[in-house]
């Protein structure tokens, strides 16, 4: 019985959710840039959570909220 349940897993992924994927590894031919817009778009994305980061890091350093003294976090 888990058997099937796995395979129609796998039948599910390999015939219907990942046909973009392999639509984009058959561009690769023609277009490297294109082939690779997944890796650009979680690229820009990492890029942009990184920048919030920060800048809520920056914002909390400013107001003064964050906690500095020695005994803040446990593993000092």
């Amino acid at each position: 019985m888990m058997r099937h349940f796995w395979e129609s897993i796998a039948f599910l992924f390999e015939t219907y959710l990942l046909i973009p994927f392999e639509e984009l590894r058959f561009l690769e031919e023609s277009s490297w840039t294109f082939s690779n817009t997944m890796n650009w778009l979680f690229l820009f994305i990492g890029m942009m959570a990184i920048v919030y980061w920060i800048r809520q890091l920056n914002g909390f350093n400013q107001k003064g909220e964050e906690d500095k003294t020695i005994t803040a976090h446990s593993f000092l």
